[in-house]
């Protein structure tokens, strides 16, 4: 093999391998962007309603907002909670993320939800509800 044909191959993969990494810091940044919003429209006030109705009914929950996340976790086991944040380590989508304690075992489980741009108030609150009844099932 020429190392001239070597040499071109190799250029060509670098350069379309930083012109993928532009494309794909540019996707994260916009998605980042659309995630706060709906993190502030969207995502924690249905969060802290779900809170209060829990409240009133007994079932203690806080909601916290940890840099770039929304978590309703119990004041009785910090191993009970359901979440949602933005995963960025393939096209960035909203997953969701849940966490039950029976006994000493801890079972997490985690899905996309979708893009942060077209999610609505009921896809937030139809994870969530799907998420907190083996919680509150006790």
């Amino acid at each position: 093999m020429e190392i001239s044909d070597v040499k071109r191959r190799v250029v060509e993969t670098i350069e379309r391998a930083r012109r993928l990494s532009g494309e794909r810091r540019t996707r994260i940044d916009e998605a980042a962007r659309e995630y706060e919003a709906f993190l502030d429209r969207i995502a924690i006030p249905v969060f802290k309603q779900v809170a209060n109705v829990l409240r009133a009914e007994s079932y203690p929950f806080t909601v916290f907002t940890p840099g770039g996340s929304v978590r309703l976790m119990s004041d009785r086991a910090a191993e009970d909670y359901v979440e949602l944040e933005l995963d960025t380590t393939g096209e960035p989508v909203v997953t969701g993320r849940a966490s039950r304690s029976r006994g000493r075992r801890v079972i997490e489980s985690e899905r996309p939800i979708g893009s942060p741009a077209t999610l609505t108030e009921e896809d937030v609150l139809s994870f969530v509800l799907q998420s907190l009844e083996p919680l509150v099932e006790r």
